[in-house]
């Protein structure tokens, strides 16, 4: 990744908090929790075994999950066995989690942000985020993760980047941006492999940097899918540069798109995304 990609992801980031107030931000996705948790990739079980393995969670661990969203993650920890509380602040949202996780008892969804949930100090043995570090401010997400671990506590990232289509499609669809949504930022239109690889070592440098976790472990894979010209639209209106626009906007953006994919693809589009984890270990000193 580029300096100057790594700073456009910097500054849309700092815009999106500029722009929106908190409880702005807590509905984010609730227009399109169901088409979210529809549409959005599964972590593939490799990594999930890997995570609990990495982490070196016990049998009876509890792990607090910040951001669950309809509980894509959560349900997969669940299925281990794992004690969970889960933090979800979009209304929509926590309804869905409530939903899919019922046949859990020991999972619990609050419908709240890692800022304003109450801090219980040391009591998990690891910190779940799926697909949802970014949002939580760098001071508040190292500090807190920190005291909220017991000793020998993990923080566990999982990681689907957006679907990247190949170079040649992504040359096609330029054209229907710079006309239709210039406004958004090459990274987040088909960002490359390399661009999220990039995004992710900035949010593992600031855990490093803080002193307050060590022994950083970082695996990936890289998924190939093909999805229908629908399906790859309904995938792009669940990413935040998408929900941004106005409706009108995205609905103009997309009909263009879809002309230029009816043209270059024979019904199916190849895409390819990163499926990454992070671990790191708390170190209360």
């Amino acid at each position: 990744m580029t300096d100057k990609d790594s700073e456009s992801v910097k500054v849309w980031c700092s815009e999106i908090t500029a722009a929106y107030t908190l409880e702005q931000r807590k509905r984010w996705y609730s227009d399109v929790a169901n088409i979210y948790h529809q549409a959005r990739p599964r972590y593939p079980k490799t990594l999930i075994h890997r995570a609990v393995e990495l982490a070196r969670l016990p049998a009876q661990a509890t792990i607090l999950e910040i951001g669950c969203g309809p509980g894509i993650a959560t349900v997969e920890f669940a299925e281990l066995g794992f004690s969970m509380v889960c933090l979800e602040p979009s209304p929509a949202a926590y309804k869905l989690a409530k939903s899919n996780c019922s046949a859990y008892p020991n999972v619990e969804i609050i419908n709240t942000t890692f800022e304003e949930w109450e801090l219980e100090p040391g009591r998990f043995n690891a910190i779940l985020a799926a697909t949802s570090m970014h949002w939580i401010s760098p001071e508040i997400r190292v500090q807190k993760s920190a005291e909220a671990l017991q000793d020998n506590g993990s923080i566990i990232m999982l990681w689907n980047t957006p679907p990247h289509p190949n170079d040649e499609i992504c040359h096609q669809l330029d054209e229907v941006y710079q006309t239709q949504a210039p406004s958004i930022p090459k990274f987040a239109r088909y960002g490359s492999i390399e661009t999220h690889q990039g995004n992710l070592k900035e949010i593992e440098q600031d855990f490093i940097n803080s002193g307050l976790f060590q022994n950083f472990l970082s695996e990936q894979l890289v998924c190939d899918t093909t999805h229908s010209i629908d399906e790859y639209l309904t995938l792009l209106s669940t990413i935040s540069p998408y929900i941004k626009l106005e409706s009108l906007q995205r609905t103009s953006l997309f009909s263009g798109m879809r002309e230029v994919l009816e043209r270059t693809c024979t019904g199916k589009l190849k895409t390819s995304y990163l499926s990454a984890l992070q671990v790191a270990h708390v170190n209360h000193g």
